[in-house]
């Protein structure tokens, strides 16, 4: 039987899937509180990792180690480095990458971690079809793309880091977990899908844009979650 695994790095990123699931039982560990029930009758244990890669990374080993879930799902916002991806759009993950790791010194890529041997974590195929499949049943006026998430601790709001990203990583959009949800999913050998609603531009806009439309475009992206939970 299937057991979902869903984080979100904030509270308003997992607060209307929580206020619609079933709740069996609340876990804590880690200063992070892991929701276990049903959503849309399939089971699923909810969590808010916190920010950054290493609480991504820590939740994503806790729901393997403690609740061996069978599949993750990363929900929340990002910022655009992709022209075709306006604020609200959803980007759902082909693959996942570091913008913020360099060991090029030692003949490694560019947000390649030594020894690991893959730069990019590539997301589950069937997970991401399904949800841009919920995506335009859910959010028909949103324009869905599967492309390349990147990640860094670093909230990227100026033009000319947005130029460097895209020069360097082809990004389609930045953010603060997810490559660490599929870094540990990876190794984990679970397979997932990132889920990201375009909150800002991430360029010299991002500052004023993000608090406008952060909550729209979490919703956005757990909506889309609610609904592919039923076909996982």
């Amino acid at each position: 039987m299937s057991r979902i695994g869903i984080i979100g790095a904030m509270e308003l990123e997992v607060d209307k899937l929580k206020s619609e699931m079933d709740i069996s039982g609340i876990a804590n560990k880690a200063g992070m509180e892991f929701f276990q029930g049903t959503l849309q009758g399939a089971e699923v244990v909810i969590v808010r990792s916190g920010i950054g890669k290493v609480n991504a990374a820590l939740c994503v080993q806790i729901l393997a180690d403690d609740f061996q879930v069978t599949h993750i799902i990363n929900t929340g916002v990002a910022g655009s480095l992709n022209a075709k991806l306006d604020i609200g759009d959803i980007l759902i993950s082909k693959t996942a990458l570091y913008h913020d790791v360099d060991a090029t010194i030692f003949g490694y890529l560019p947000g390649e971690v030594p020894q690991l041997g893959t730069r990019e974590f590539p997301a589950d195929e069937r997970l991401a079809q399904l949800a841009k499949s919920s995506c335009e049943k859910v959010n028909p006026g949103l324009h869905a793309v599967i492309g390349r998430v990147i990640s860094g601790d670093q909230f990227i709001s100026d033009g000319a880091v947005k130029k460097r990203l895209i020069s360097e990583f082809h990004g389609d959009c930045a953010e603060m977990e997810g490559a660490a949800v599929a870094h540990g999913s990876y190794l984990n050998h679970i397979p997932f899908v990132i889920i990201r609603a375009i909150s800002d531009k991430a360029d010299n806009s991002a500052q004023v844009e993000y608090p406008v439309f952060e909550k729209a475009a979490a919703h956005h992206s757990a909506r889309l979650v609610a609904d592919m939970v039923r076909s996982i």
